[in-house]
């Protein structure tokens, strides 16, 4: 028998993400894992709205969404608990920029993706900025076959029901192939 549990958001894990903007003329990121697919360009970034960073997406149109490792969870927890305000969390890392100039991105994750400012949704409490990703760079160490493969990236999963990072587990099977098992079933 399934139990009620009320309205719990359980899309979690997702990835742990380092979103990057420029805030009054200096680099900033923080700590998102409320993050989504649109198109296959375009992805969103729900965040409240008391957040230094969405001052530095609105004003200049552009952001970076870094993916970091494992091996970065120190870091990327810093850049979740500490506000740009106070701290310079740019300073943890190796800073670059790519095609926008305005979309700080971090060496150290190994998958960047610069993106600019489509649209905000407004909701009461957060801001969700749609970008369009204009460029993605990665890490040689992490492609196989100038695919971005997650298996080398161990990407850092964030589940909000646990308050704890997770990391990926290993393959189950391949994409749009093993349903085609039923195909020859009947039921």
């Amino acid at each position: 028998m399934k139990e009620k549990l009320g309205a719990v958001n359980a899309l979690y894990p997702t990835p742990t993400t380092l979103v990057g903007a420029m805030v009054s003329g200096k680099p900033n990121f923080i700590t998102v894992a409320h993050i989504g697919i649109m198109t296959y360009t375009q992805i969103s970034l729900g965040m409240g709205k008391i957040h230094y960073t969405n001052a530095g997406i609105k004003e200049n149109k552009t952001f970076s969404v870094c993916l970091p490792s494992e091996d970065l969870v120190v870091e990327t927890d810093y850049c979740g608990i500490m506000t740009g305000k106070k701290t310079d969390k740019a300073v943890l890392f190796n800073v670059f920029y790519g095609e926008l100039k305005t979309a700080p991105m971090i060496q150290q994750c190994r998958v960047c993706m610069e993106c600019r400012l489509d649209r905000i949704i407004d909701f009461p409490t957060h801001d969700v900025f749609i970008g369009e990703i204009v460029q993605t760079f990665a890490d040689e160490s992490v492609l196989s076959d100038k695919n971005i493969d997650v298996s080398k990236l161990k990407p850092l999963l964030f589940d909000m029901n646990s308050r704890k990072y997770w990391s990926l587990g290993g393959e189950i099977a391949q994409c749009w192939d093993i349903g085609k098992q039923l195909k020859t079933e009947k039921p």
